[in-house]
């Protein structure tokens, strides 16, 4: 089996972590960003090409609101300093945001926006973060894109197969494994549309507990499943 090239990964546990430690939740947040950054130096040594993190779901605008504004700061400031890394440049790495960013404060946004135009060009890797993302709000938005290109008259009603709705979509791409790390084992509305057919490894391990050869072994649990594809 080919190795994976677009690994998945919900990015799951920093609070629990921190509370394990007896320290603020945001403490564990902050881990868990540079946890990230690792991440982002592991992926090219062992052949990935495409990443994408569930970071904040539409659900998470539940949580505390001092938890939220330490969230929020905390991800602007990561999105500048990746905008002013020299090493996301040299790579050529493509970085996007999923979801429903306009939920998002104006700042953050703005930080978002900067970081997507300033790497819109690269094309060796591609880092997609999902923010304010939800599987099935993603589909509502692409099937409301859809009704609108309808009646504009840029599309017809019988152009509509899988293969146009996949262009609606925030991103296409359908990941070859999808990692959750942090003991739970549901899919969280992450990637309904994209992960039919991808290769499921839950970790007991918290986000900030994630070490490289925790992403080797998945990658090794991948090259022995036979994928079927329903045939």
């Amino acid at each position: 089996m080919a190795d994976p090239k677009h690994v998945a990964i919900i990015l799951d546990g920093n609070r629990r972590f921190a509370k394990s430690l007896m320290v603020q939740p945001w403490k564990g947040h902050e881990l868990g960003v540079e946890k990230v950054r690792k991440l982002l130096q592991w992926c090219p040594e062992l052949g990935i090409n495409e990443l994408t993190l569930y970071a904040f779901s539409v659900d998470n605008f539940h949580r505390d609101k001092g938890e939220l504004d330490f969230l929020m700061k905390l991800m602007k400031q990561s999105f500048d300093r990746l905008r002013n890394d020299r090493e996301i440049h040299d790579r050529r790495l493509r970085i996007n945001f999923l979801g429903r960013i306009e939920m998002l404060p104006p700042e953050v946004t703005k930080s978002m926006k900067e970081l997507m135009e300033a790497t819109k060009d690269y094309d060796q890797y591609v880092l997609n973060f999902c923010m304010a993302y939800g599987g099935r709000q993603e589909i509502v938005d692409a099937a409301r894109k859809f009704i609108e290109d309808l009646e504009e008259g840029k599309i017809k009603k019988s152009d509509l197969n899988e293969e146009t709705f996949k262009k609606y979509l925030y991103t296409p791409d359908e990941p070859d494994i999808i990692i959750r790390t942090g003991g739970e084992k549901r899919t969280s509305n992450f990637l309904v549309y994209q992960s039919i057919y991808s290769e499921w490894f839950y970790l007991d391990k918290m986000w900030p507990e994630f070490e490289k050869q925790d992403l080797i072994d998945c990658i090794e649990g991948f090259r022995k499943r036979e994928r079927r594809f329903g045939r």
